[in-house]
């Protein structure tokens, strides 16, 4: 990154930030997360330095661990995927997608993952274009 970011502009950028994420360390062990009240996958303030597989449902605690070794391994920087999800008082499908993305430092060495999820229902509905301040 160019610059430096004060600490609340950098908190106040994370919560803002068009998404929800979640950080894993090298040991799999969850750091912190954001948009704790409104995520669309929530999770209990005790998972804080648990393991990553602690969070996930059992269907894909597998594909979970595999994405994360093969980021440890060096075979693997991203995976992305987009499931269905009931969302909102309608519960209505809404469409998610998910990421994850390895954090490496300099050098290339594994120091954790990053989840990153995004409600993506109303990017795939735009059409056409809509310029800065055009009302719409």
């Amino acid at each position: 990154m160019i610059g430096q970011l004060d600490p609340a502009i950098l908190d106040a950028l994370l919560e803002t930030l068009p998404l929800e994420f979640s950080v894993v360390d090298r040991n799999d062990e969850v750091l912190a997360w954001n948009k704790h009240e409104t995520r669309i996958f929530k999770r209990p303030r005790g998972v804080l330095g648990r393991n990553v597989r602690n969070c996930h449902p059992k269907r894909s605690i597998e594909l979970v661990a595999r994405i994360i070794e093969e980021m440890k391994a060096g075979t693997r920087n991203k995976a992305r995927f987009w499931i269905d999800m009931p969302l909102g008082p309608s519960k209505e499908p809404q469409k998610i997608l998910i990421e994850y993305y390895a954090l490496r430092d300099a050098k290339g060495a594994y120091l954790g993952c990053l989840e990153a999820s995004q409600n993506i229902a109303e990017i795939q509905g735009l059409t056409g274009q809509k310029r800065l301040l055009d009302e719409a």
